[in-house]
C-alpha cells in the first residue's frame, strides 16, 4: 500500500502488483492483482486485502465529504417521495386477511392479518424487532400454514445470502426449535402442515438439493427427497396452485426438469414430468388431473401444453408458440387460467377458459406503454384477480380485476408525500439502429421544459433474459427535475422483445448487448436528446460488466459511470468452477475451460481484461465483501487496474460494503443514501452539483 488509512488521504490507494498467470489453450494470461482474493474466502480477513479495501472507502469518503450537502439533501428529496406510514392492499388467503405495514421512520416491515369473519388485528412477524442491532437485515422466505397455524421464515443478516429458517406458532406467538441454518430456497409446507420442503445452499451457494424437515425432529434427520449431481443446475420447490402436489424443479440457463409429488404424502416416489433436454425449458402446474405445461420445446417464444398424470411427458399443444407473443407465465385457478407474456415488448396478461379454448380476455391498460403483472393471488378460487401496474409517469397502482364484469377497480395509487405532477412530464418510446440494423427499443422520460441536448441518463442491463420493464421510480426525478433525461435501453440480453432478443445476446452473440448500448447512446444524441461526454451510465451485475465493456470501446460518450458490484473480472470467474457463479452461468457466456473459441471471445470483452492505457471517464464503483454472486475482488481488482492504466486525471471511487452483499445495504432508508450518493456522484462529474 502506499498510503494508509488516515483520517485525510493524501492519494488514492495504489494496490501492490504481486505477478501471477495462469495458461489455457496453449495462452497465458497475467493477473497483478490475484492476491485480492483472500485464499481463506468466504472468510475474508487477510490484513493486506482489508487494508486496501479499507483505503479505498476511506479515499471515497474524503473525496465525496465536500459533496455531503449535496447527498444529505438528494436523501431528503427522496426520502420525502416515500409514504412513511405505508401499508399493502389486504388479501383474502383462507380465514384470514395478510398485509404488511411500515411504520413512520421505520426501514423494514411488519406483517399482519385478521380473520375475515371480524376480530383484532395479528402481527405475526416483526423485522424490525428481528434487524434490531444488525448492520444487514433481510428476509427471505414467509410461508403460512394452509390451517393458518404457523409461520415459516427465513433470515440473512449478513448479506451472504445464507439463510437461516424459523418457525413461528402462530397460536401462541412462540417460536419453535426448528431452526434450520444454510437455507437458499422458498420454504413449502406440505403434509397438512407437519413439514417443510427447503434447499441447502452448498460450499459453491448452489441448491443442488431438496430436503424435509418434520417438524419437531431434528434437523440431522431431515430426509433429502432429491439430489442434482449436475453441478450447474439448481433446485427449486413449490406448491402447485391448487396445493394438491410439491413441484421440484432442477435447471440452468437453458435446460430444465421437473418433478412433482404429493403434497399431503412428501414421501412418496417423485413423478418425473419430462426428462431434461439441453435447450427445453418448462415449468408445470396442475388442475383436476391434467398437467399444464409452459415450454419451449418447440418455440423459443414458448407454449401451453397440456398432459395427462398418467402421461406426463405426452405433450398436447393448447397454445401454439408464436413471433409475435412472448409468453413469460402461466397461473392456474379454478375455472379459467391466466397467460403472462410480451407483444411488441409490451406487457399482456389474458385470461383463458378450460372449457373453452377459443374464449381468450386480455386485460386492457390505460397508456400505450406501461409494465404489468399478475399480484398477490394466494386462493384457488377467485372472482378477482389482484394486479399490479405502472408505468415511467404513473405511480404504482393495485388493481382488482373483476372476472365476470371484465372491469377495474383501483385499489391503491402509490401516494408521493411531496408531491408529483403527472402533467410536467412525458415518456417515449423510440427505435434507435444498432449498427447490424437492428432496431433497439428506448424508453425515455422527461420534463415537457427541459432544454434540448440537455444531460442525459442511460440505464442499461442486458443479459440472463432479464427484461427492464418502463416502471416508475421516485428517486430518478431527483435527476428528472434538474434536467436530466431518463433513458432505459432494452439491448439484447433481456428478453424484452422476446426470447430470440434474449439469444442474440449471450454466448457468441454477447457483445450485442455491449454495441447496442453504445449505439443507443449515439442515437439519442443524433436525436438531439443528448450530447457526448454529457451521458450518465449505471448498471449493476451484469450490467455492470455492461459499464466495464462499453468505457473500454467509447469512454469519450460518458460523462459519469456507475458500476453497481460489476461482473468484470469475467474471464476468470468463468474459468474457476469452485464459484458460486460458474458452472451454471456457463450457459449464459460459455465455458472457457473446455472451449477455446469461449476463452478467446470471453477475454476479448471481459473488462478487467480489457482495460488499457487511455482516458476514462469519471467512475464511481460499488462491491459488497459479502456478496456470493459478484465477489468483492472483481470490482476491487478492476479499480486497481484501472487506477494502474488509465491516462486521465478522472474521478474513480471504489466503496465496499464491508457488512452487505450483492444487494448493497438493506433497509429502505439506508438503501436510499446509497443511491444519493451514486446522484450526487453524477451531478458533481456533470457539473451540475449545487
Amino acid at each position: 500500500m502506499t498510503n494508509s488509512t488516515s483520517a485525510v488521504p493524501a492519494a488514492a490507494p495504489t494496490a501492490r502488483k504481486k505477478r501471477s498467470s495462469a495458461t489455457h489453450h496453449g495462452i497465458t494470461v497475467s493477473d497483478d492483482y490475484a492476491w485480492l482474493r483472500d485464499p481463506k474466502y468466504p472468510v475474508v480477513d487477510d490484513p493486506e486485502v482489508l487494508a486496501h479495501l479499507a483505503a479505498e472507502n476511506a479515499w471515497f469518503e474524503h473525496r465525496m465529504a465536500p459533496h455531503k450537502p449535496l447527498v444529505d439533501r438528494l436523501f431528503k428529496e427522496m426520502r420525502a417521495r416515500i409514504k412513511e406510514a405505508d401499508s399493502s392492499v389486504p388479501q383474502k388467503d383462507g380465514d384470514w386477511l395478510y398485509w404488511v405495514e411500515y411504520e413512520e421512520g421505520a426501514e423494514y416491515r411488519k406483517w399482519w392479518r385478521r380473520p375475515v369473519s371480524g376480530g383484532d388485528d395479528e402481527l405475526i412477524l416483526d423485522e424490525p424487532e428481528l434487524a434490531e442491532g444488525k448492520e444487514y437485515f433481510r428476509l427471505g422466505a414467509l410461508a403460512v400454514s394452509k390451517d393458518g397455524t404457523k409461520l415459516a421464515f427465513s433470515v440473512d443478516d449478513n448479506g451472504s445470502e445464507r439463510f437461516t429458517a424459523r418457525v413461528k406458532d402462530l397460536v401462541t406467538g412462540e417460536m419453535l426449535g426448528d431452526e434450520i441454518p444454510g437455507t437458499l430456497s422458498s420454504l413449502v409446507w406440505c403434509a397438512g402442515g407437519r413439514a417443510l420442503i427447503y434447499s441447502l445452499a452448498n460450499e459453491q451457494w448452489r441448491t443442488d438439493n431438496a430436503r424435509l424437515h418434520w417438524l419437531g425432529q431434528p434437523v440431522a434427520d431431515d430426509v433429502e427427497l432429491y439430489h442434482e449431481d449436475d453441478e450447474g443446475f439448481r433446485v427449486s420447490s413449490g406448491l402447485s396452485s391448487n396445493e394438491k402436489w410439491v413441484i421440484i424443479s432442477a435447471g440452468d440457463h437453458e435446460t430444465g426438469e421437473n418433478y412433482i409429488i404429493p403434497a399431503d404424502d412428501p414421501l412418496a416416489t417423485p413423478l418425473l414430468v419430462k426428462p431434461r433436454q439441453k435447450g427445453v425449458e418448462y415449468d408445470v402446474d396442475e388442475r383436476g388431473g391434467t398437467l399444464f405445461i409452459h415450454t419451449n420445446d418447440t418455440h423459443e417464444n414458448f407454449r401451453i401444453a397440456a398432459a395427462s398424470l398418467e402421461n406426463p411427458g405426452e405433450w398436447t399443444t393448447l397454445i401454439a408458440g408464436s413471433d409475435e407473443f412472448y409468453i413469460t407465465g402461466l397461473e392456474l385457478f379454478r375455472d379459467f387460467y391466466v397467460v403472462e407474456g410480451r407483444r411488441g415488448g409490451l406487457d399482456v396478461i389474458e385470461l383463458r377458459y378450460y372449457d373453452d379454448p377459443l374464449r381468450i380476455e386480455p386485460i386492457i391498460f390505460p397508456e400505450a406503454s406501461y409494465s404489468a403483472g399478475l399480484g398477490d393471488n394466494r386462493e384457488w378460487h377467485m372472482e378477482k384477480l389482484r394486479l399490479s401496474y405502472e408505468s415511467m409517469v404513473s405511480p404504482a397502482t393495485t388493481y382488482d380485476y373483476d372476472v365476470a364484469a371484465r372491469t377495474l377497480e383501483t385499489l391503491k395509487v402509490q401516494e408521493i408525500p411531496s408531491g408529483y405532477d403527472a402533467e410536467l412530464y412525458i415518456t417515449e418510446r423510440i427505435e434507435v439502429a444498432a449498427r447490424d440494423g437492428t432496431m433497439v427499443p428506448v424508453s425515455v422520460l422527461y420534463r415537457k421544459d427541459r432544454e434540448a441536448a440537455g444531460p442525459l441518463h442511460l440505464y442499461g442491463y442486458g443479459a440472463y433474459g432479464i427484461s427492464i420493464p418502463p416502471g416508475f421510480s421516485t428517486t430518478r426525478f431527483s435527476l428528472v427535475d434538474r434536467g436530466f433525461a431518463y433513458a432505459i435501453a432494452h439491448i439484447r440480453g433481456g428478453d424484452d422483445l422476446g426470447r430470440a432478443w434474449y439469444k442474440a445476446g449471450k454466448l457468441e452473440s454477447r457483445t450485442n448487448a455491449f454495441n447496442d448500448f453504445v449505439d443507443v447512446a449515439n442515437g439519442l444524441i443524433e436525436r438531439s436528446l443528448t450530447q457526448a461526454g454529457k451521458i450518465s451510465i449505471s448498471g449493476g451485475s451484469a450490467g455492470g460488466e455492461l459499464m466495464g465493456a462499453v468505457i473500454n470501446s467509447d469512454p469519450h460518450l460518458f460523462g459519469a459511470v456507475v458500476a453497481h458490484v460489476p461482473f468484470v473480472d469475467v474471464l476468470a470467474t468463468m474459468l474457476d468452477a469452485t464459484l458460486p457463479l460458474t458452472p451454471g452461468e456457463w450457459p449464459e457466456w460459455g465455458n472457457p475451460i473446455e472451449d477455446r473459441a469461449a476463452f478467446e471471445l470471453i477475454r476479448s470483452y471481459s473488462p478487467y481484461d480489457q482495460v488499457r492505457a487511455q482516458d476514462y471517464p469519471p467512475m464511481l464503483v460499488t462491491a459488497g465483501l459479502n456478496d456470493p454472486r459478484v465477489t468483492y475482488w472483481e470490482p476491487a481488482k478492476w479499480v486497481a487496474k484501472l487506477r494502474e492504466l488509465k491516462t486521465d486525471g478522472n474521478e474513480l471511487l471504489l466503496k465496499t460494503n464491508m457488512g452487505a452483499g450483492h444487494g448493497g445495504k438493506s433497509g429502505r432508508f439506508e438503501s436510499l443514501t446509497e443511491t444519493a450518493e451514486e446522484f450526487a456522484f453524477i451531478l458533481w462529474q456533470m457539473g451540475m452539483a449545487e
